[in-house]
């Protein structure tokens, strides 16, 4: 959902979503799991090089990212891989969103994230999702 804040969401509705989460950062704890950071700059070079991001911007993104409180998950993956394969397999889901799913369940945290298959999942387990549509 972060990556909202940077390139624009074709829903009016997914707009309004990321930019309340982006106010309401600071009211609770945002905890993402490692990889995360290499998703956003994957992202970000994806867009550098398809011209649709100047470099420029993507260097104020980070900054802006980084005055954020986000804390990044500190488990090793390795403890997680069961629980995380686990989740994957029973949903449908690549490791990465299971990553991000078993975090938010382990944590009691709700999900905030535009993808459909992973809100399904995480609703079929229990699992709040930040400002459901």
């Amino acid at each position: 959902m972060a990556l909202a804040w940077v390139f624009e969401r074709h829903q009016p509705i997914d707009r309004d979503r990321a930019n309340r989460l982006l106010a309401a950062c600071g009211e609770v704890p945002w905890w993402i799991p490692g990889l995360w950071h290499l998703e956003v700059i994957n992202a970000l070079l994806v867009a550098e090089r398809r011209s649709v991001l100047p470099q420029a911007d993507s260097d104020r993104f980070l900054s802006r990212l980084s005055s954020l409180p986000i804390l990044t998950e500190a488990e090793p993956t390795s403890e997680r891989r069961a629980r995380i394969l686990a989740l994957a397999r029973g949903h449908g889901l690549s490791s990465y969103d299971a990553t991000y799913l078993e975090l938010a369940q382990r944590l009691g945290a709700a999900l905030a994230s535009f993808d459909r298959q992973l809100n399904q999942a995480a609703h079929a387990i229990g699992v709040e999702l930040y400002l459901q549509p």
